[in-house]
């Protein structure tokens, strides 16, 4: 018999074995972004994150930034009291308030995004190569703490090895452009170089989350070209679909996606 390899983000795969089913981690930063526009705690967040977990998330996701203006570092204290499921808070590591509230709060996994100060949303990559040094030191921190790292990537083979290297438990793939080219018509050329990155890491022991503009349009593809995909974090499409469907409904259309 071979032996089955070991994903160090907590994933096996061997012919013939059936894989482990995609997790879908609703992000809670829209409902943040909708309370702090009128004040007060409309929606209420931690509610939020309860009944997203009641009606069938896997996870919570979490992004908190330094102006607060959206997911508040007080609403990660709270969630983190109510949630069973997993939690993941993803974020810029080279703020230490960031920093602070990840080591404080221990949820089950830290996303590590490359964004800078004040920008609107995440939109790129690690350069795993440049930041190679940076990056080997904060993961470490985080393991020590127990806490499981993913790194956000773009698909590029080059900066998935080097971020094998780092020791990272997995990468988060930013699949901003397979959304793209995907509403575009050419599902294969979207989902090429996503597949082709997604063998890198599966060769070199990482597992795989996805992430950024994944949509009830194109996710079941994306699965279905990488089923090893252990999770997707997925908000402002979701919230958005929820306002027409309902937030229940709309977990479950999503988790269909994925089955």
């Amino acid at each position: 018999m071979q032996p089955v390899p070991v994903i160090r983000g907590g994933f096996f795969i061997a012919a013939g074995l059936p894989l482990r089913m995609t997790k879908l981690s609703v992000n809670l930063n829209k409902f943040a972004t909708l309370r702090n526009a009128r004040g007060g705690n409309n929606p209420d967040i931690v509610k939020a994150a309860i009944d997203a977990q009641r009606f069938g998330a896997d996870g919570i996701t979490v992004h908190p930034r330094p102006d607060e203006r959206h997911i508040r570092y007080e609403d990660v204290r709270q969630i983190k009291k109510v949630i069973k499921t997993e939690f993941n808070i993803e974020g810029n590591c080279r703020e230490q308030k960031f920093i602070d509230i990840v080591l404080e709060v221990k949820p089950d996994q830290v996303t590590l995004v490359p964004d800078a100060s004040g920008q609107l949303t995440s939109d790129h990559g690690w350069d795993t190569i440049r930041h190679q040094d940076y990056l080997k030191e904060i993961i470490a921190v985080f393991q020590k703490a127990g806490i499981r790292t993913s790194i956000f990537c773009d698909p590029d083979e080059a900066m998935v090895k080097a971020a094998a290297t780092t020791g990272t438990d997995r990468i988060e793939l930013y699949t901003e452009s397979y959304a793209s080219i995907y509403a575009g018509g050419d599902h294969a050329k979207a989902i090429a170089p996503y597949y082709q990155a997604a063998l890198a890491a599966k060769d070199c022991g990482l597992g795989i989350n996805a992430g950024h503009d994944l949509d009830l349009q194109n996710l079941k593809y994306f699965k279905t070209s990488i089923p090893w995909t252990l999770e997707v974090s997925i908000g402002h499409a979701l919230i958005c679909d929820a306002i027409y469907l309902g937030f229940e409904n709309t977990i479950q259309l999503y988790k269909r996606q994925l089955q």
